[in-house]
């Protein structure tokens, strides 16, 4: 065996594709449990201490107490020619950790002796392995491993490698499975596209090939159909452009044998020259300028969206003891806002009463439809051509609830009222704070949506009673990771509580 091949976790064929190794290769890519038990012990120190810091990282603040491999692949050879490149799903233990309905496990045989561990996040980990890192990744760093099958190797954050950001859009060009994972495309994606990651996301990593495609890195794995995925593509198959149709994705297995898959990455089209709304409404109030007439187009937008929604999966009828149980979920929150964020205690008697205003809006016996909807819409989840055609994207919802009650039909009116907070916001970054500007703003929006859809204004206490929801998760939010902003939702409880 040459030294290349002595030095890969898993030996295979000297003419395998340092590429795209074929996908009919006799020896898998997807170690065996027992060594990526190995692997990913061997590598234990070193997330231990990088994981918490990224800020995708879910966690932070409860300490991690152990990793459990769930898929282990190899997409990339580690040899040493070149980078290797490793794809984990990785288990997160966490001291109380409670898991999640549906935490994703690792296979039977990959637990520790047989022993169960406590349900923890599961995340999607690409690792570039290099003997010696070039100071132009020194930023990716991991660490350097001191034991297990990569010694003396040095482990980096994959997607900050050139070489290997175009290996995973070769990937998508060319669909099939690669152990666990199943690679997908919609339309023919051209080969030699260079690809850089955004440093803006949060909860996720995004790739942009030379201008032309994005691909989304879902870092939080949740078993079942990702609205991210699911979502833009039925837009796109009932023809709505309001938001870019889905070029390519990869998924895998449910290692569960739920037959569900875990959407792992989404690959649309990149709106080249557009700018996002969030910045585009923070420019108009720094230079004095009126957003009115963008925010009744992207009210327009959503209602368009909306539409299509409805049209393209199953609506629902929300009736009496739905609509009830909607209300006393949100006053649940309420109260467990308050424990939380004291300050929010003198207004808790008057937002409640938003929430009771909900409750008895169908002792009539009439219901309201109920479809399935964006989710966590605001400002930075729109962007604007040049030519002032706005889009709808990021259908992830809020990162931190859980998959099946983000992907649970909702009234529409949901969306709306994420988007007047987000007016609020942006109106309360800027100094001085003008409040004039966001209600003309929230009056256009409304307006504008009223051309396409129902017009939100039309049942007052639905809308008040999700924009009163809406700030509460604001302050909470706020308190925990931003206690400079928590005067912006404040001001809207102050609102709110008085009934406004």
């Amino acid at each position: 065996m040459s030294k290349a091949a002595s030095t890969r976790i898993t030996p295979r064929p000297a003419t395998a594709s340092p590429v795209a190794p074929s996908v009919a290769s006799p020896v898998s890519p997807a170690l065996s449990p027992a060594d990526a038990r190995t692997l990913v012990g061997s590598l234990a120190p070193l997330l231990h201490d990088w994981l918490p810091r990224q800020r995708w990282f879910a966690g932070k603040g409860r300490p991690v107490t152990g990793f459990v491999p769930v898929t282990v692949t190899e997409l990339l050879p580690v040899d040493a020619a070149g980078p290797g490149l490793l794809h984990l799903l990785v288990r997160v233990e966490q001291r109380g950790t409670s898991g999640p309905a549906r935490s994703i496990p690792s296979s039977p045989s990959a637990t520790h002796s047989g022993v169960s561990s406590p349900a923890g996040d599961c995340y999607q980990l690409l690792l570039g392995v290099r003997k010696v890192l070039p100071p132009r990744l020194a930023s990716a760093l991991i660490g350097h491993t001191t034991q297990g099958p990569l010694a003396g190797r040095t482990v980096y954050e994959a997607l900050h490698d050139p070489h290997l950001a175009e290996l995973l859009l070769e990937r998508l060009r060319s669909p099939g499975a690669l152990g666990p994972l199943r690679f997908d495309r919609a339309s023919a994606v051209p080969a030699g596209l260079s690809g850089r990651l955004l440093d803006a996301e949060q909860s996720n990593s995004s790739l942009v090939y030379g201008d032309a495609y994005i691909l989304k890195i879902l870092r939080r794995v949740f078993p079942g159909p990702h609205p991210d995925l699911e979502l833009p593509l039925a837009l796109a198959a009932e023809g709505c452009e309001r938001v870019p149709a889905p070029v390519g994705w990869f998924e895998a297995a449910d290692p569960s044998g739920s037959g569900d898959s875990l959407t792992l990455g989404v690959l649309q089209p990149y709106l080249r020259g557009s700018q996002d709304g969030w910045q585009l409404a923070l420019s108009s109030l720094a230079h004095g300028r009126e957003f009115i007439t963008e925010a009744h187009a992207l009210g327009r937008a959503t209602a368009e969206v909306h539409t299509a929604l409805a049209a393209a999966l199953p609506t629902v009828t929300l009736g009496r003891r739905q609509t009830a149980q909607l209300a006393d979920g949100m006053a649940e929150r309420l109260e467990s806002a308050a424990r939380a964020v004291p300050s929010l205690m003198p207004y808790a008697a008057g937002l409640r009463t938003a929430f009771d205003a909900l409750a008895g809006l169908d002792e009539a016996g009439r219901g309201r439809p109920a479809q399935r909807v964006h989710g966590d819409l605001h400002l930075g989840q729109t962007l604007r051509t040049p030519d002032g055609r706005w889009s709808v994207i990021d259908f992830e919802g809020e990162p931190a609830r859980p998959l099946a009650e983000r992907r649970r039909p909702q009234p529409p009116v949901r969306d709306v009222a994420g988007m007047l907070r987000s007016f609020d916001y942006a109106a309360r970054s800027h100094e001085p704070w003008r409040p004039d500007w966001a209600a003309r703003c929230r009056e256009a929006y409304c307006e504008g949506y009223a051309t396409a859809g129902t017009d939100p204004r039309a049942e007052p206490e639905l809308l008040r009673a999700y924009e009163t929801d809406k700030a509460i998760y604001e302050v909470l939010y706020e308190a925990r990771h931003r206690p400079d902003w928590l005067p912006v939702p404040m001001a809207a409880i102050r609102r709110l509580a008085a009934g406004a």
